[in-house]
C-alpha cells in the first residue's frame, strides 16, 4: 500500500473545508474528480475516512485521527517552502487570517491594506469568524482578537491603539428617561444585550478608581453583531455598549449621546496571534513586524 503526498493533500483539503466543492475550488479540480480521488485513497487504505451525504461532509474517527497526525507535517512542509522566499529578497505567498468582525474592521483591515501596498507579492485572505477555532487545523496563519480570548499556546503581540467602550443611546431615548450616573443605574433602563457565539451573554464591564463592576443588563433586544447594535441604538430601542471607535462620527453629529464615559477605561486592545513555530514563513514574519511598527 502506497499513498502519495498529493493524495494526502486531497484528503487534507476535504477535511479542512468539510466540503467537496470548497476543497475542489482550492485544488483547482472538479468536485467529482475530488470525490473519485478520495474513494481511491479509501480503497487503498481499506478504511473509510469521510462520511458524506448530499448535505454534509464529516470525518470518521479514523479520518479525524489521520487529519490530526498529518496536519503538522504538511504545515512543516509549507513552512520550509515559504522559507525559500528569504532567498528571493522579498516576502511572497498567501496569508490567511481569522478574526471577529470588529477585530477585522477596527484593526486588521487597515493594517492589511497598508501592508499590501508595501508587499505586492503577498496576498491576504480574511475570514470573519466570531467563534474560537483551531486555527492550525483550519489552515490559518494568524488571527486577531482581544488578548483574553487567545489560547495560551499561541504567540500574541499587541497591534493597534488601546480601545475604549462607550455606552450610547439616541437623543430621543433620554427625553423621557434620566441618564445613568453610575453603572448600577443601567438596571432600570432598556439595554441592547450582546450574545457571544458560545451562547453566553456579555456582562457590561466598567472600572473607575479601582472599582470594577460587571453589570448583567436587561432589555428587549439581544444581538450578536455590534454594528447592528449601533443601528438599534439609533432607532431608540435601548442603550448599546460598543467600541468607542464605532460611534465617534455619530457622537460628533449628535445622532447618539454618550453616558458613563468616566466608567469606561481604555483596554490594551487587540492582539495578533499565531502558532509557535521553529521558522515563521517570510510573509508572516514581514506582517508581524509591519503590524507592530508605527503607522507612517
Amino acid at each position: 500500500m502506497r499513498i502519495d503526498p498529493s493524495d494526502l493533500a486531497t484528503f487534507l483539503a476535504i477535511a479542512r473545508h468539510r466540503s467537496f466543492r470548497a476543497a475542489a475550488t482550492e485544488l483547482g479540480v472538479t468536485p467529482s474528480a475530488l470525490s473519485h480521488g478520495l474513494r481511491n485513497i479509501e480503497e487503498r487504505l481499506g478504511l473509510r475516512l469521510v462520511n458524506r451525504t448530499t448535505r454534509s461532509v464529516a470525518l470518521t474517527e479514523v479520518g479525524e485521527r489521520l487529519f490530526a497526525r498529518i496536519t503538522p507535517a504538511f504545515r512543516d512542509i509549507d513552512d520550509a517552502l515559504e522559507d525559500l522566499n528569504n532567498f528571493r529578497g522579498k516576502p511572497a505567498g498567501t496569508l490567511r487570517f481569522t478574526a471577529a468582525r470588529q477585530s477585522a474592521q477596527l484593526v486588521l483591515l487597515p493594517i492589511v491594506t497598508r501592508f499590501l501596498n508595501e508587499f505586492p507579492d503577498v496576498s491576504v485572505e480574511i475570514v470573519i469568524n466570531d467563534a474560537l477555532i483551531d486555527m492550525v487545523a483550519a489552515g490559518f496563519d494568524a488571527g486577531v482578537r482581544f488578548g483574553e480570548t487567545i489560547a495560551a499556546d499561541m504567540i500574541a503581540v499587541p497591534i493597534g491603539p488601546r480601545h475604549r467602550f462607550a455606552v450610547v443611546g439616541a437623543p430621543a431615548f433620554f427625553k423621557s428617561r434620566k441618564a445613568p450616573s453610575t453603572p448600577h443605574d443601567l438596571k432600570g433602563l432598556p439595554c441592547i444585550r450582546y450574545r457571544f457565539t458560545s451562547g453566553a451573554l456579555y456582562h457590561w464591564e466598567f472600572e473607575r478608581g479601582g472599582i470594577e463592576l460587571a453589570i448583567d443588563v436587561t432589555g428587549p433586544l439581544t444581538m450578536n453583531d455590534q454594528d447592528l447594535m449601533v443601528d438599534a441604538a439609533l432607532d431608540g430601542i435601548g442603550l448599546a455598549y460598543v467600541f468607542e471607535q464605532q460611534v465617534e462620527g455619530l457622537l460628533a453629529k449628535r445622532k447618539l449621546v454618550r453616558v458613563l464615559a468616566d466608567w469606561c477605561p481604555a483596554y490594551p486592545g487587540f492582539f495578533l496571534y499565531y502558532p509557535s513555530r521553529r521558522q515563521l514563513p517570510a510573509a508572516l514574519r514581514a506582517f508581524v513586524d509591519f503590524a507592530q511598527a508605527p503607522a507612517k
